[in-house]
Parts: C-alpha cells; sequence; structure tokens
C-alpha cells in the first residue's frame, strides 16, 4: 500500500503493490460539490431576493391601498354634512397633512373643489427629462425586475384634460355602486400612483384623492439596493474562491501534464510525478494514479529491456555452439568426430526452437489474458485430467503423484488452458528435482475464499533466499544429471504471470512438514 493512501467510503484506485487508495465521500467535500455550492449561491441569493422584494412591494402596496380606502371614506363622511367653506378647508388640510391630492365632484360630475386649486399643491410629479444617470439606471432596473418576475402591467397615470368625473373610472363605478373604488397606475419615473373614488353624501357628489406613494418606490429600491451590495458582496467572495478553486485544480493538472509530456518523450527517469498526499480529493486521487501508472510504466519498460538482454544472452549461447559446430564440419574427416558435432548442432537448434517457442509463450500472457473469457474451472478436476494425461505420456518418469483435496469444491474463474499450464510446470519442475521413484505429493484446499493447488517434491528444496530468484526468467539450476540446456528458465516466470494474470500467486516455501524438498503454492480466487 502506497504511503499516502487514505480511507473512505466510496471510490477505490488500485495502487503499485496491490494495495487500494479511496477517495472520501464524508469528512471532506469534493471538488465537484465545492465548485457547485460556490457558483450557485449567487445565483440562489440573487433570484429569492428578486422574488422576496417583489412580494414585499405587492405587501406595501396592498396596505396602501387599505390605507388610501379608510382615508377617503373618512374624508367622504366629514365633507358630507360641512359648508362649502368648511368643505374646501378640509380639503386643503387633509391635502397637505397626507400629501394628496383631492378632488370633489358634484351630482352632474362636474369639479367643485380641487385641494391643488385652492392651496400649493402638497406634492409634485417628478419630471425625468432632468434625472441624473442613477435614477435612470433605477427606473432600468425596476424594469428588469418586473421583466424577471413577471409582475402585472400597471395603467399609466395620466391626467385627463376634461376635468370631470366621467373622466374617471374609479369615479364612475363609485357613482354607480356607492361603493369605494380603488385603482393603482404607474407615473412615468416607476412610482406607484394611488387613487382613491368614494361617494359623499347621498346627493351623488364624489370625491377623489391622488396620492404618488414615491415611499414605496423608495423603500424597495432601497431593499434592492442592500440585495445587490449583498450579491455583490457575495459575487467578489465567490471569483475570488473559483480562483482559488481554479489555482488549485490547473496549477496541479499542469504539473502532472508536465510529466505527462516528459514521460512520452521518453524522459522518464528524470520525471518525479507529483503525488500530492496532502490532497484528498480528485486532484489527488488523480496525482497518484499518473505517479503509480508511471511507475508501472517504467517497471514494464524495465522488464521488456531486461528480458530483451536475457533473451538475447540465452540465444547466444547455443547460436556460438552452432555456429562452432557447423564451422568445424567441413574440417572434419573422423566419422565419430563429424558425428558428435552433428549431434551437437542438432542439439542447438532444438534448444534454439524451445527457447523461443517460450519466449514467445511468455510474451503473450498479457495480451491474451486482457482478452480472454474467464470459465468456471473445477481444479481438481483439472490437475486429475493432467495426471492421468503424464502417466500417459510417461512424463512422470518413475515417480507416483500423490493427489489430496479438502475443503469446498475447488471451483475458480480463469482460462482452462493458462491454468493447465501452470500445473503442467509445476508437476515438471518438481519431477526435475525429485529423487528417483520418490513421490510427488499434490495437494488441493478450498477455505472458502481461496482455492490453493499446493505441490511438493522430495528433492534438495529451496534455499530461504533464492525462492524468489526461482520465478525470474532465465533463471535456471537444475539437477545435475539432467542434459543442459533441456529448460529454458522460463517454466516458473510463465508460471507466476498466469497466476497473477488471473489475481492469483505463485510462491516457494519448505515443505510443512520438515521433510527435504520443496513446495510451490498456486492460489486463485474462490469462485
Amino acid at each position: 500500500m502506497a504511503e499516502d493512501a487514505y480511507q473512505s467510503a466510496s471510490l477505490e484506485t488500485p495502487q503499485v503493490g496491490g494495495g487500494t487508495e479511496t477517495l472520501s465521500s464524508g469528512g471532506r467535500f469534493s471538488l465537484t460539490a465545492r465548485i457547485l455550492v460556490v457558483n450557485i449561491l449567487p445565483l440562489a441569493l440573487l433570484g429569492g431576493g428578486l422574488f422576496y422584494i417583489d412580494s414585499y412591494r405587492t405587501q406595501l402596496i396592498n396596505e396602501r391601498f387599505k390605507l388610501a380606502r379608510i382615508e377617503a371614506q373618512i374624508t367622504a363622511e366629514a365633507l358630507a354634512g360641512a359648508t362649502r367653506e368648511r368643505q374646501e378647508a378640509l380639503l386643503v388640510q387633509i391635502g397637505k397633512e397626507q400629501g394628496m391630492r383631492l378632488r370633489m365632484f358634484d351630482a352632474e360630475g362636474l369639479l367643485w373643489a380641487d385641494s391643488f386649486a385652492l392651496d400649493e399643491p402638497s406634492f409634485e410629479f417628478d419630471d425625468i427629462s432632468d434625472d441624473t444617470w442613477d435614477q435612470q439606471f433605477a427606473r432600468w432596473l425596476d424594469r428588469t425586475v418586473d421583466a424577471i418576475v413577471s409582475a402585472e402591467a400597471v395603467t399609466d397615470y395620466v391626467e385627463p384634460e376634461a376635468q370631470t368625473a366621467d373622466a374617471w373610472p374609479e369615479l364612475v363605478r363609485a357613482r354607480e355602486e356607492r361603493l369605494s373604488q380603488i385603482t393603482l397606475y404607474d407615473w412615468e419615473d416607476g412610482t406607484p400612483v394611488i387613487t382613491a373614488a368614494a361617494p359623499v353624501g347621498l346627493n351623488g357628489a364624489t370625491l377623489l384623492t391622488v396620492r404618488n406613494a414615491v415611499d414605496i418606490t423608495a423603500t424597495v429600491r432601497a431593499a434592492r439596493t442592500t440585495l445587490v451590495t449583498a450579491v455583490l458582496l457575495v459575487l467578489f467572495a465567490s471569483a475570488m474562491l473559483s480562483l482559488y478553486l481554479a489555482r488549485t485544480i490547473v496549477t496541479p493538472l499542469r504539473e502532472l501534464a508536465r510529466a505527462a509530456i516528459k514521460v512520452r518523450q521518453g524522459r522518464e527517469r528524470e520525471v518525479e510525478v507529483p503525488r500530492l498526499p496532502e490532497r484528498s480529493d480528485e486532484i489527488g486521487l488523480l496525482a497518484r494514479a499518473v505517479s503509480d501508472m508511471t511507475g508501472g510504466l517504467r517497471e514494464r519498460i524495465d522488464a521488456v529491456d531486461s528480458f530483451a538482454a536475457d533473451v538475447a544472452h540465452e540465444i547466444k549461447n547455443p547460436l556460438a555452439s552452432l555456429r562452432s559446430a557447423i564451422e568445424s564440419l567441413p574440417r572434419v574427416e573422423d566419422p565419430d568426430t563429424r558425428r558428435e558435432l552433428e549431434q551437437i548442432a542438432t542439439h542447438d537448434v532444438r534448444r534454439i526452437d524451445r527457447l523461443v517457442s517460450e519466449i514467445s509463450d511468455a510474451s503473450r500472457i498479457d495480451a491474451e489474458m486482457s482478452r480472454a473469457t474467464l470459465e468456471r474451472i473445477n481444479m481438481t478436476g483439472l490437475v486429475q485430467e493432467i495426471i492421468g494425461s503424464r502417466e500417459h505420456r510417461a512424463e512422470n518418469l518413475d515417480h507416483r503423484i500423490e493427489l489430496q483435496t479438502r475443503g469446498f469444491a475447488a471451483q475458480v474463474l480463469g482460462v482452462g488452458a493458462r491454468l493447465e499450464r501452470v500445473v503442467e510446470n509445476l508437476l515438471d519442475n518438481a519431477v526435475s528435482f525429485s529423487p528417483p521413484e520418490a513421490p510427488i505429493e499434490v495437494m488441493i484446499d478450498n477455505d472458502g475464499n481461496c482455492v490453493t493447488v499446493l505441490v511438493c517434491d522430495s528433492g534438495p528444496g529451496i534455499p530461504e533466499k533464492s525462492r524468489e530468484k526461482v520465478f525470474h526468467r532465465f533463471h535456471s539450476v537444475r539437477p545435475e544429471e539432467e542434459d543442459f540446456g533441456n529448460h529454458s528458465g522460463l517454466g516458473l516466470a510463465i508460471a507466476r504471470a498466469i497466476a497473477e494474470a488471473h489475481d492469483g500467486s505463485l510462491t516457494a516455501e519448505a515443505r510443512p512438514d520438515g521433510k527435504p524438498g520443496a513446495c510451490l503454492r498456486f492460489k486463485l480466487p474462490a469462485a
């Protein structure tokens, strides 16, 4: 396990050495979650604030409607029993105190009194022709927000040319229904204009109040200014956090990209791929995956280079012997000597052919296993068939192979031909090192998790320091009585490669009973 592996609950990645590294989904937020929160928060705040302010403005206008209705009704009652002089005085007084324009119409609908005509106007509509840029921007923002929240369109407020009750729809309804009528208009500067029409007495007179509710617009704009300020602050913070996140993402990615380019250019030996052990997010996971991949690539390149060198060395020896024998043949006249040279040449040709076959087989294992379809295989049946076939071919010489099984049924997933090759190689090795007539013991065990095939011989055994070397390519230490060149030194190396391609293992150890000899343990995951 790499030193910077960490615990998690969601995502795992294999590491060099057989361990796994996991990406935490609990204690820390992933980059995806952080980026989403940072970018969505300002938009959510802005959208929610816009709808809240529109609702707030509607609530203010509704409250003002209630106030306008009450004011109109109270004023109408006060005017109903007063003299003309008192009515005019009340119109002026209420208009100044409430900031309204009050107009009274007689039973024929003619204008009887106007607070603005009786005294100085209590308010003036804003002339937008001389507005400053900030006022123009405020109106543009009002229209934009209304469009976003799909606010209802409001009729523009326009003073009718005819100063009669019939020019005001709300006065017409008030006269017909004898009830107070409230209407909302919009002045050209975006401020609401609220009119209230109420019947005065029983003789058909009516009252019209007009209020320019600039305070509602001022309140809403102040709230919007506060919201916009908050949003700008959040956006600024979001931008800073986004830049920070961008740096935390881009900087290591650039380092990884530079390292990958150097590896692609063949300079992997001088490349130190950053592992970023302090990061537990996707970038750290990627960095360690690239580092592990580079390490695996280096190991593969070293293995290829070493294999090529070993192949050249192993083939060079029989080629030199073959060349010497062939060059000597024309100069030798003695029949026995010529026969001996021919035997040497034939032996060397067979040795080269065996080497080429073994090398070709070893080089195809990874490619074949990556494309192979795994099948359910009974290892007990497979080993029994192999033992019977070897006895029929007399490949066990005079050795008796004793097979024992225990545990569950030894079912595995694998490629039958390849697993057969492993067992054949293990039996070949045991036959080579066992003394004449000494039995070879094969034990098959399934503990529910792993299927183990243990092959034990009665030979000299393998020293502990050499138990790993026997699986190296072209490592061949053979018995003295065996002819030189009968083995390529690739058998156990091929067997281990097949075992590892099946997610298993192949190791060498001493006999568990303490007797002389060696045991080769072949383990596979149980199906």
